[in-house]
């Protein structure tokens, strides 16, 4: 019983940290995206000058 408790333990919290690990890749990615975007639309802004 006790085993079959750690089990259930372990396995939420490893869903909790893969669930959270794929979040803040996400954002990440979403983040550098966004910067480059920026970064896109200023060089198109001064190269249009």
């Amino acid at each position: 019983m006790k085993n079959k408790k750690l089990m259930w333990i372990i396995g939420i919290i490893s869903i909790v940290a893969a669930a959270s690990a794929a979040l803040t890749a996400f954002l990440i990615v979403k983040d550098k995206q966004k910067k480059d975007d920026e970064e896109l639309m200023e060089y198109l802004d001064n190269s249009i000058e």
